[in-house]
């Protein structure tokens, strides 16, 4: 795991939210849902990019389109795609960039990202907004896990053995960023899916 406090400065938090709200235009939040039993997410989500990571009572998988719109995916912006290559070193493109819209009482349980082929390619996350607390743990749903806070403009890499660790977010510091124009966080997490 890498934190990298504050990489990104406020006029280039505000430029990348223009680019998040013009692709939310295109392709609008939406309400998950949990496998088998269908309860709603506390998060809504959108994607961008080939492929959108969706979760409804047929379970978690990638998609090419909108489960409303039914439209795809509009393409992950330039700005991202040469800050993965700045940061994660990782010589093939993601595929997938998830926007979490997490409202002031919106958490999300530990869990780990494991829907990807591609488990050599390191995932990228991106906060947006209030703190977040943030919450890490093993490779093991049992280890023992630690919190701290995930800043607006703060990058997190999940990259080798912390690949595959549970984490999840525990609660928004609501106001504690003046980004958004309500309380509340948007978190990026970018990804690489299929194998190369």
């Amino acid at each position: 795991m890498q934190l990298l406090s504050g990489y990104l400065n406020h006029p280039q938090q505000t430029a990348l939210l223009e680019e998040i709200r013009a692709i939310v235009a295109k392709a609008p939040l939406f309400t998950p849902t949990m496998p088998r039993w269908g309860k709603p997410f506390s998060v809504r989500m959108s994607n961008c990019g080939p492929l959108g990571w969706v979760s409804d009572k047929s379970g978690y998988r990638y998609e090419e389109t909108h489960p409303v719109t039914g439209e795809p995916w509009p393409a992950i912006p330039d700005s991202l795609m040469v800050l993965w290559d700045e940061v994660t070193g990782y010589s093939h493109s993601p595929q997938a960039c998830l926007i979490n819209y997490y409202s002031a009482d919106a958490k999300m349980g530990l869990h780990v990202d494991s829907d990807e082929k591609d488990m050599k390619a390191p995932i990228l996350s991106i906060s947006l907004g209030d703190d977040a607390r943030f919450r890490l743990g093993g490779t093991e749903r049992s280890a023992a896990t630690k919190s701290f806070l995930l800043r607006s403009g703060d990058i997190l890499i999940l990259d080798g053995a912390d690949r595959m660790a549970y984490h999840g977010v525990d609660r928004i510091d609501a106001g504690t960023s003046a980004l958004l124009r309500e309380p509340g966080r948007i978190n990026l997490t970018i990804r690489r899916v299929t194998l190369p």
